[in-house]
């Protein structure tokens, strides 16, 4: 690997570590064995690479979002929803969850502006990759408005649920209770 990749992996694990804020740049030279100045060469700031690693290991979390019985399912079903939440709900589950970084993120995204404007750009393709999974299709087939409309939803979803398994994982809902939930609002709406 060259210093890029190096700082890339290096960032990675110190996000994991210490979160965005407490993360130096010489915590990622030493975890890298790179060297400052190749930090801004390569990335042009801390922050930028500290959101550029945030966001490689939140695209690396995102296979497991589809492993399992997922596609035994109808696209766009409920079963497929419950599915594919039981399995975005267990990352959240895991000890060092890349998820609580999200909620850093929210809490002090003032102190981290170049974080903050990075990973609200990426809200949108977490968007488009998620209606496929649980609508069907391909993530080249999702329009700018169904990302906007549907995977906003979904991106939504998450964030709340990311909320809850971080700050109170004993009463955050199952995928089974959102299934639950689902049904109802789809009677509701349909009896309305």
């Amino acid at each position: 690997m060259g210093h890029r990749e190096d700082l890339l992996e290096g960032a990675k694990r110190c996000l994991l570590q210490k979160g965005f804020v407490r993360t130096t740049a010489r915590d990622v030279v030493r975890e890298s064995g790179t060297n400052l100045a190749s930090i801004g060469y390569h990335y042009g700031s801390k922050d930028a690479l500290l959101a550029r690693a945030y966001l490689a290991l939140v695209e690396e979390m995102g296979d497991a979002f589809d492993q399992g019985n997922v596609h035994d399912t109808e696209p766009g079903s409920v079963e497929r929803f419950e599915r594919v939440w039981s399995n975005i709900i267990g990352t959240m589950k895991q000890p060092s969850s890349v998820w609580r970084l999200s909620m850093e993120v929210l809490a002090l995204g003032d102190r981290m502006p170049e974080v903050r404007e990075t990973l609200a750009r990426a809200q949108r393709e977490a968007g488009r990759g998620l209606v496929p999974l649980l609508m069907g299709g391909t993530e080249q087939d999702v329009s700018d408005e169904t990302a906007d409309t549907v995977g906003a939803f979904y991106v939504t979803l998450m964030t709340g649920l990311i909320a809850q398994w971080s700050f109170d994982p004993d009463s955050a809902p199952e995928a089974g209770q959102l299934a639950a939930g689902l049904r109802r609002v789809i009677e509701a709406a349909r009896a309305g």
